[in-house]
């Protein structure tokens, strides 16, 4: 794994930090020398694994549980982040979930709007209590994790799910241009095919996952590493001129 020494110092929170795609970032972040608080909504064994594996390290580390999104919980968690760490320099949105597939002739009032919240609303919860403690700093950087069904629409049944990641796309833009004179860069990733995690284990079957590859023109699916190391030369240009930029993770299957 390779370090990235500008990240060596900095305070991150990462959410949804201890399983799949979260998991790979958080672990970038210790190994380039960050200090981190880990959000967990399930995954506590991890996020305490995790949190220990930060402390071997020398370096500052907490695992803080929360449904993000309820508000207090959202709140709660900034709060907790930064009496830990002592201050916040790059913020990770990284929870959401497809929950299940759906068709809009399936499509409940309900669903729509917990799959809503659990990808939109909690980001939008996270990022405003976090925006005020992100501008006391000279340099500061917020990466969104969107999907590259944002951007096709994705397989049918994931149609919320689709919708709500190409919101991201755009609350990326707008929040970039809002946060760009307190010093808080905001970007996002967007991956493709990501095979091993919990995402895809439960919402992709094999057959689906092997057609899909054969259309990769790299010929092979991601991994969550192949993400985590995009999403830390995000947050590391912290100093830099990238802001309200989607980088795709694709293995070149959609480019714009």
């Amino acid at each position: 794994m390779e370090h990235n020494t500008k990240i060596a110092g900095k305070n991150v929170l990462i959410t949804a930090g201890a399983q799949g795609i979260g998991e790979s970032i958080t672990r970038h972040f210790i190994d380039s020398g960050a200090h981190v608080a880990i959000h967990y909504f399930s995954s506590a064994d991890t996020a305490n694994e995790l949190t220990a594996y930060a402390k071997s390290k020398g370096l500052k580390a907490v695992a803080i549980s929360g449904d993000l999104t309820k508000e207090a919980d959202a709140n709660a968690l900034v709060e907790q982040t930064v009496d830990a760490l002592g201050s916040l320099d790059i913020l990770i949105n990284n929870a959401g979930s497809l929950v299940a597939r759906k068709l809009l002739n399936e499509m409940e009032a309900e669903f729509w709007h917990k799959v809503m919240d659990i990808n939109l609303t909690s980001m939008m919860f996270v990022t405003r209590a976090a925006a005020p403690h992100l501008a006391k700093k000279e340099h500061s950087s917020i990466v969104n994790l969107a999907s590259l069904a944002g951007r096709k629409g994705g397989h049918p049944g994931s149609l919320v799910y689709s919708t709500s990641k190409g919101a991201i796309l755009t609350f990326t833009r707008a929040l970039s241009t809002e946060l760009g004179a307190q010093g808080t860069r905001v970007n996002a990733v967007s991956p493709g095919l990501i095979l091993g995690t919990s995402f895809h284990n439960t919402h992709t079957t094999k057959e689906s996952a092997a057609e899909t590859t054969a259309g990769i023109p790299i010929q092979r699916a991601g991994n969550a590493a192949d993400v985590a190391r995009a999403v830390l030369y995000l947050a590391s240009e912290y100093d830099g001129f990238i802001t309200g930029a989607t980088l795709d993770i694709n293995g070149g299957v959609y480019n714009m």
